[in-house]
Formats: C-alpha cells, sequence, structure tokens
C-alpha cells in the first residue's frame, strides 16, 4: 500500500510539473527545428513534421524571407529573427486579427490614399494594373531608394513606350494599417509615373474587392 501511494505521489508531482511548463495558449504554440540550411532553402521541422521552404514560402505560420549556409531569417507572426543549423525554438504567439483599409474613388475616378515606404510617408494611386510598386527616379531619390547603387537595371513598359527601370527590394510598404516587408518595387527613369504606384507586388498579399466606388483591402492572415 505505501509503495502504491508513493507512486501516486510521484505521477501527481510530474503531473503537477506537466501543467507548470505546459504553454498558457498551446494551439497556438509553434515548436520549429532547424534541420538544414541552403541559399534559398531550409529544411524545418514544424510541431514535428519536416517541412521544406523556399525564399519567400510559408507553411504552418512560418515564412522563409532569406537563408544560407550558415543562417536563416524567419518571420513568424510578422517578427523576424535569425536562426542557425540545430536551432530550436518554441514560440507561442497570438494569431493577428485580419486588418482592412478602404480607398474611397475620388473625383477623377482613380483610387488614391496614404500610406509609406521604408517608413516615408506616400501618398499611393492603388493601381491592380501595375505588376509592381512602381515610382519615378524623382520619388526614388526622395525616399532615399539607392536604385542605382542597389537596383537592377531593367525595362518596363509605359504608356509612352519601353523605359529604363531599375528593380528594387522594398523594405517595408504600408497602406493604413495593413503593412509588407521585402516588397519589390521598381523606379523607372524620368518623371512619370507622376505618383507612386501601389501595384500587385503589394495587392497580391491582399485579398481585394471592390464594392462600387469602394475598394476594399484585407490582410489575407
Amino acid at each position: 500500500m505505501k509503495k502504491t501511494n508513493l507512486k501516486f505521489i510521484k505521477i501527481g508531482l510530474l503531473f503537477s510539473l506537466f501543467l507548470l511548463v505546459l504553454p498558457v495558449n498551446a494551439s497556438n504554440d509553434i515548436q520549429i527545428e532547424v534541420q538544414a540550411l541552403m541559399p534559398g532553402m531550409v529544411v524545418l521541422k514544424i510541431n514535428g513534421s519536416r517541412e521544406t521552404l523556399k525564399t519567400g514560402k510559408e507553411k504552418q505560420g512560418v515564412k522563409l524571407i532569406s537563408s544560407t549556409t550558415n543562417t536563416a531569417v524567419l518571420e513568424v507572426n510578422g517578427v523576424q529573427k535569425n536562426y542557425k543549423m540545430g536551432t530550436t525554438i518554441g514560440t507561442s504567439f497570438t494569431q493577428r486579427e485580419k486588418v482592412t483599409e478602404r480607398v474611397v474613388v475620388d473625383q477623377h475616378g482613380m483610387f488614391r490614399s496614404y500610406g509609406s515606404i521604408n517608413g516615408q510617408s506616400v501618398k499611393f494611386l492603388v493601381d491592380t494594373g501595375a505588376t509592381s510598386v512602381a515610382m519615378s527616379e524623382k520619388a526614388a531619390r526622395k525616399l532615399g531608394i539607392q536604385y542605382q547603387l542597389k537596383g537592377t537595371p531593367t525595362r518596363t513598359s509605359t504608356a509612352s513606350g519601353i523605359a529604363k527601370a531599375w528593380s528594387v527590394k522594398l523594405k517595408t510598404v504600408s497602406l493604413g494599417k495593413l503593412l509588407e516587408r521585402n516588397v519589390q518595387g521598381i523606379v523607372v527613369e524620368g518623371n512619370f509615373p507622376r505618383q507612386v504606384l501601389l501595384g500587385m507586388s503589394f495587392l497580391n498579399k491582399m485579398k481585394v474587392e471592390k464594392e462600387g466606388g469602394t475598394m476594399k483591402i484585407t490582410s489575407k492572415r
């Protein structure tokens, strides 16, 4: 009888310790183990499942921003951190609420609204026909974007024909409370477009709906 009671006490103690260690919000806990690192790709163990992620892809709430043979930048719930080979991470988070912004058509039939690029205030022309966040050289210089130094020379189609341009990576782009990181942008030689175009490199990360004279833009996560 004494031995049985002793076992019962030990089991009860272990159970109590388990309750103390268990995360408060277990359903939102993500366990990540970095198993392999390659340029542009990582192999992770996420909540017990082995997943292969390429740059920009997301699985089970974990997104690969970049990787080398030494380290990976992972984003979990909008927070980016560096992780090395063999790192085991336990992270408890609260699922982000979806954010919605509404842009009302103006007197010229255009959807214009304020936002930011790399933390600098910008007035956007929301354009679902533009493939990227596009701007003129003048706008890029005003925003401090070193497009000639850090951009990739390219060409783009404009209303006036084919123009010289530079492909750039924008650290952050926001429209109201909507924010995305590492957004593809393009700087067009000359003074056009006159306004910065908020194109699909930002909008394709959102759910976009037109309701009469209003464009409803909602985060997907």
